[in-house]
């Protein structure tokens, strides 16, 4: 900013100094020519009155006398003719050189009574010249040219151009040395509001208190009150969300002991019922649960790391294999270990169970959910897809699916509408995006691009793809293992298979 103000301050101070000086050197310029010409001219006025009397008197020799007198003044040179043109006298050494030269200025036509001046080269000098006629009242006086260098005059104009240019650079810099005090008098309070702006964005709030103009001050004033009262929403968002997680959760848990507690009192005809209140519980857990995931999302304070694709697949691959053998639908993953997005940590993980989650609860039995990842067609990252065989959805439904608490007509009951919102955000808190695209079969194909990284070894542990399960072989439902957030428990008996990294579609 200060570079910008002191850039705009000398530009407007040299527009000022170029629209003043330039037209105060050509006044002077031709003042001067002016005014050495008129000297000029009454110089050679003067030398032809004496010449006049001379010729009167018939005075040869003084007539060259005054000739050789008035060129060494002017260090010029001086020539005169008869009314007839024929010369009189001349200060040149090289006679016929005066003659013509006299012929050409055509001072027969002066010695009439007009005169003539102007500036010609000889021998590659400027020179000016006036002529003017010896007696204006008798042509056959003739005329008289008086020659003289415009070096003198030129040295001049020259130097006082210098001057001007000068006092120019003098005034320039005495701008320059205002233009930087003013400058930084206003970028100082800018660059404060700046660097507190920063450290508001990063969470930490101090006041500032810069100074400058009065209306720097009055916005500074302002906006430390903003950041105040935005620090006080933010704690108190972040106290409720540290109050809900716990205040929340407590009940919700007694509550479903309670209904399980009840289940030996409960007849046959209150068992639906019964069973209906602990999904709705197990809901409303994963709801509250969701929420405070898409809060704490929306706040990332760690920063991103390198993450394998490879193993972060193989790791949720093997915790949502039984539920996939349960729904007897296969699990394939296609990719290459060598693939890294940059991601903060565990947002990946959380990406995956969501879409996971969503594929598993539409896909019909027997089908196939596919993982796949790799760089992104644009070449500006890499792509994490999850493919399911489920009813599929429209253009409409696909963009409106991201938006929190939204659910596709004719979705399974149990669900909360907000996996594919948690997703999107999660991928743009990683400097990614999400989106659903349609296959060429059933079922729709979400893709999460996110910043490529470059291929180093994640600081997490690599675990070995389908750790403690055979590729082809079923995987059967570990006893009270948990179940992943989201899904509801499956009755349906099945088989799920892993296709190894690199694999391609059977």
């Amino acid at each position: 900013m200060v570079r910008r103000l002191l850039v705009t301050y000398l530009s407007f101070a040299l527009l000022i100094l170029v629209a003043l000086a330039v037209p105060l050197g050509y006044v002077y310029q031709r003042g001067e020519q002016q005014r050495v010409f008129g000297h000029l001219e009454h110089d050679a006025e003067v030398l032809a009155a004496f010449v006049d009397t001379a010729l009167d008197q018939q005075q040869r020799d003084q007539i060259d006398l005054l000739a050789e007198e008035s060129a060494r003044r002017w260090n010029g040179e001086v020539d005169i003719v008869d009314g007839s043109g024929t010369l009189l006298a001349t200060t040149r050494q090289d006679l016929p050189a005066a003659a013509a030269l006299a012929s050409a200025v055509n001072l027969s036509a002066v010695a009439g009574g007009r005169v003539s001046s102007g500036i010609r080269t000889s021998g590659g000098v400027p020179t000016m010249w006036v002529a003017v006629p010896i007696h204006p009242g008798k042509p056959d006086q003739g005329a008289l040219l008086f020659s003289a260098p415009t070096g003198p005059m030129t040295a001049r104009i020259h130097q006082f151009w210098s001057v001007l240019a000068g006092v120019a650079v003098v005034v320039l810099a005495a701008v320059a040395v205002v233009a930087v005090a003013l400058a930084r008098w206003f970028g100082r309070p800018v660059r404060e509001l700046e660097r507190a702006t920063r450290r508001l964005a990063d969470g930490q709030m101090s006041p500032t208190a810069p100074g400058g103009p009065p209306e720097l001050r009055r916005l500074a004033a302002t906006f430390n009150a903003t950041a105040t009262r935005l620090q006080e929403l933010i704690a108190a968002h972040q106290s409720f969300v540290g109050h809900a997680s716990h205040q929340l959760r407590t009940p919700l848990a007694a509550l479903r002991l309670r209904l399980e507690n009840l289940e030996p009192d409960i007849g046959a005809a209150g068992e639906a019922n019964l069973r209906a209140a602990l999904v709705e519980t197990d809901r409303l857990a994963r709801l509250v649960d969701t929420l405070l995931e898409m809060t704490r999302s929306a706040h990332p304070v760690q920063p991103g790391e390198p993450v394998g694709l490879a193993a972060v697949v193989a790791t949720r691959i093997e915790s949502w294999l039984p539920l996939a053998a349960d729904r007897s639908v296969t699990l394939r993953v296609r990719g290459s270990e060598q693939e890294y997005a940059w991601a903060l940590p565990g947002a990946v993980e959380q990406i995956l169970d969501n879409l996971l989650a969503n594929a598993l609860v539409v896909a019909p039995c027997g089908s196939t959910v596919t993982v796949s990842w790799g760089p992104a067609s644009d070449g500006g990252g890499v792509e994490l897809r999850v493919t399911d065989a489920g009813p599929g959805l429209s253009a409409a439904q696909r963009t409106q699916a991201f938006e929190p608490f939204w659910r596709a007509p004719g979705a399974p009951s149990g669900g909360t509408g907000l996996g594919l919102a948690l997703v999107r955000k999660l991928a743009v808190a990683c400097g990614g995006s999400a989106r659903l695209d349609a296959t060429d079969g059933p079922g729709v194909a979400a893709v999460v691009s996110l910043p490529a990284a470059q291929c180093q070894e994640s600081a997490r542990a690599r675990p070995e793809f389908g750790r403690g399960l055979s590729p082809l072989a079923p995987a059967a439902r570990t006893p009270g293992r948990q179940q992943p957030i989201g899904v509801g428990s499956a009755r349906a008996h099945g088989t799920a298979e892993v296709h190894p990294l690199g694999g391609q579609d059977a």
